[in-house]
Parts: structure tokens; C-alpha cells; sequence
């Protein structure tokens, strides 16, 4: 990708801008409305959030840089023949830049609530004794390839060329939400290494030293979920890019 071009830049801080919004909404969404009292939204409520926020960014910038999100998504979505290689290290980089600034901006509103407590998570990811149900490591790991592979495979087809025109954010976005009512109880659900970094930081110990599964697991996954409908659909699609590049998909 060459950043000397305004439309490489507009489509990294597109990715940037798209990533914030998810972490902000869902995370934020955890950390300040799941548990309130008497009204929370508990897991369905953060489930929602986290769907919504990807359904209301594919419409916001989907056709600006494609609205992947996740580095996971973006690397599956090269394995899959859909995104140019050489745009992978600037969309992850622009992705976890917006995750990081999200947690940070979700950080310094949280503070100013008695009681604030960042020992409780700040909707960090873990396994373990920091497994919301306390899943083992091989749990987390099978859980995070699995939904990741599958939640490629949903983004693959829905934005196919024979899918069903607009519904894409759609089928993308219940899919994530179908994702978080699985996963939130096994690792507080990741499939995204962006949105995992953010919170980590500033819960740091326990959430760094486990922030690698997160990494690993989703980035395995989605580059099986971007392969296996790949081999399913052999027939040309569009690349997932916002605006179709000159060159194609290595």
C-alpha cells in the first residue's frame, strides 16, 4: 500500500476510525451498561453491542475500505483471495492504533464512576482463572479458531458477488453477535487481536501475559475461514477494499 496516496490514507483511518467504534461500543457497552444496576444489558445487551457496532460502521465506511476491523478478519480475507497482501500491515496497524485510543477514551470516562475498579477486567479477554466461566486455555484457544473460522467464512459469503445486494452488514453483524453469546462466557470473546490489545494495556499482568491466544487463535482462524470458502466458491468475486484497487489480490 502506498501511503503516499490520499485514498490508502482515507482507507487506513476509515479502518481506524471503524475500529474505535467497535471497541468503544463493546467494551463500553461491558463496562458500563451490562452489570448497572436494576436496567444492565448483561450478555444479550453486549452481544447486540458488538454486532451493532460493526453493522453501523459496514454502512458508515463499508465502501470507503471494505469495514474489516480486525486484523483477523483482514488477514482472512487475503488468505481468501479478497484483500491485496500488501494492504495487510497498514490496515492492522491503523486497527489496533483505533482499538488502543478506544480504551483509552473508555478508560477516562470509566474513572469517573465510584467504585470503578480496573482489577475487574475492563472487558479484557482470558482464559483460565480469567475465563469469565473459568474455561481452560484449550477451551479459549478451540473457541477462538472455531468462531473466528466461521465468522470469516459469514464475511466471505455476504459480501460474494451472488449474495443478496446491501444485506451484507446485515448477516455480518448478527453474525458477530451470534458469536458473543457463544464466546463471552468461555474468553469474554475476542476473534478480533485489535480489540483484545486495547483493553489489555491498561488492564496489563494477567490480560498481556494472555493477550498472545488472542492473537494467535483468531489470526489461525480466520485464515481457515477465509481458505475452506475459497475452496468452497471458486468462482471471482469482488475484493473486500471499499474501492476496487488497480492491481489485483497477489
Amino acid at each position: 500500500m502506498d501511503l503516499h496516496n490520499s485514498h490508502n490514507i482515507h482507507r487506513c483511518v476509515a479502518e481506524g476510525i471503524g475500529t474505535f467504534w467497535l471497541t468503544f461500543a463493546g467494551c463500553g457497552s461491558a463496562v458500563i451498561a451490562a452489570g448497572f444496576p436494576e436496567v444492565g444489558i448483561g450478555l444479550l445487551g453486549v452481544s447486540l453491542a458488538f454486532g451493532l457496532s460493526v453493522v453501523t460502521m459496514a454502512y458508515a465506511i463499508g465502501h470507503i475500505s471494505g469495514c474489516h476491523l480486525n486484523p483477523a478478519v483482514t488477514v482472512g480475507l487475503a488468505a481468501g483471495g479478497r484483500f491485496p497482501r500488501q494492504d495487510i500491515v497498514p490496515y492492522i496497524v491503523a486497527q489496533v492504533m483505533g482499538a488502543i485510543v478506544a480504551a483509552a477514551v473508555l478508560y477516562t470516562i470509566a474513572i469517573g464512576a465510584p467504585g470503578f475498579d480496573l482489577a475487574k477486567g475492563f472487558a479484557a479477554n482470558g482464559y483460565g482463572a480469567h475465563s469469565p466461566g473459568s474455561y481452560s486455555l484449550l477451551s479459549g484457544l478451540v473457541a477462538e479458531v472455531v468462531l473466528t473460522m466461521m465468522f470469516l467464512f459469514i464475511i466471505m459469503g455476504a459480501t460474494h458477488g451472488k449474495a443478496p445486494v446491501g444485506f451484507a452488514p446485515l448477516a455480518i453483524g448478527l453474525g458477530l453477535t451470534l458469536i458473543h453469546l457463544v464466546g463471552i462466557p468461555i474468553t469474554n470473546t475476542s476473534v478480533n487481536p485489535a480489540r483484545s490489545t486495547g483493553p489489555a494495556l491498561f488492564v496489563g499482568g494477567w490480560a498481556l501475559a494472555q493477550l498472545w491466544l488472542f492473537w494467535v487463535a483468531p489470526l489461525i482462524g480466520g485464515a481457515l475461514g477465509g481458505i475452506l470458502y475459497r475452496w468452497l466458491s471458486e468462482e471471482p468475486s469482488a475484493l473486500v477494499t471499499g474501492v476496487t484497487p488497480a492491481t489485483p489480490a497477489e
